[in-house]
């Protein structure tokens, strides 16, 4: 069982970052090929209908988190305090940006509410880079530790291409750029490759500090059913938004 439910956290991790790791990397790029209104306004309209699906991931990552391993609630909460804070703080600009920007029609109040989601889209990436580290360390190490500031640099860019090439997958031609279907596997493979290498090497440390059997078990009974719901809604979207549908550049909700 300890090793069902560690497959059950390695999917969803690495599943949170090849999906909600273009969500992010579009976020990034605003600033950088973004450079009218229109073309911001496109560029959100693109990720817009798949945002809430792909964060239901996060969600999920965190139930899996502490409730198979308990015992990790103090290392990541308390051990990790600023960082978390940090990266809640982002989420929460990165989500206020994304609805906030089209409630007034003006240039500044557009412009603030952009950045907002590059910053909070840097501040997550360049977060959960730090997390990672401290994850394979087992959270002993400074969280401003040299290499935990190298693997948030590395997931920060790695979403951003991310991001550019899912851009250029719903978008053909946006930015100069085409991707096929297989160009954006690999891009999430590219974005979800720091967590994945992370968990294999800190499987041991993890199955050290799973919950005890009756805990698993009882998990078991209340998440797993609901795993083919949660599979069913992601196909659902990605079936309903595919280029070429027309609601390409509707910009839903925001």
């Amino acid at each position: 069982m300890e090793l069902i439910w560690f497959a059950v956290f390695a999917v969803l991790l690495a599943g949170y970052f090849a999906l909600e790791g273009f969500d992010l990397g579009v976020g990034l790029l605003l600033p950088l090929i973004g450079r009218s209104r229109e073309r911001r306004d496109t560029m959100v309209a693109a990720m817009a209908p798949f945002l809430l699906a792909n964060e239901v991931w996060l969600v999920a990552v965190a139930g899996v988190l502490f409730g198979v391993y308990p015992m990790l609630e103090g290392p990541v909460l308390f051990g990790m305090y600023p960082l978390v804070v940090a990266m809640l703080l982002s989420w929460v600009l990165r989500d206020a940006g994304l609805w906030f920007r089209r409630r007034i029609d003006g240039a500044a109040w557009r412009g603030f509410w952009d950045m907002m989601i590059t910053l909070g889209s840097l501040g997550l990436t360049f977060g959960w880079g730090m997390a990672l580290y401290a994850i394979a360390t087992g959270f002993s190490a400074s969280l401003l530790h040299p290499v935990g500031l190298l693997i948030g640099a590395t997931v920060t860019l790695a979403c951003a291409f991310h991001g550019w090439t899912f851009l250029g997958w719903r978008l053909k031609g946006f930015g100069g750029s085409t991707r096929r279907g297989r160009d954006l596997v690999l891009s999430a493979l590219v974005a979800a490759a720091p967590a994945i290498i992370v968990l294999v090497g800190s499987a041991s440390y993890l199955l050290g500090h799973t919950a005890p059997s009756a805990t698993l078990n009882v998990l078991s009974f209340m998440a797993l059913p609901f795993a083919p719901i949660i599979a069913g809604a992601q196909v659902w979207v990605w079936r309903t938004f595919h280029p070429g549908r027309g609601a390409d550049l509707t910009p839903s909700f925001f």
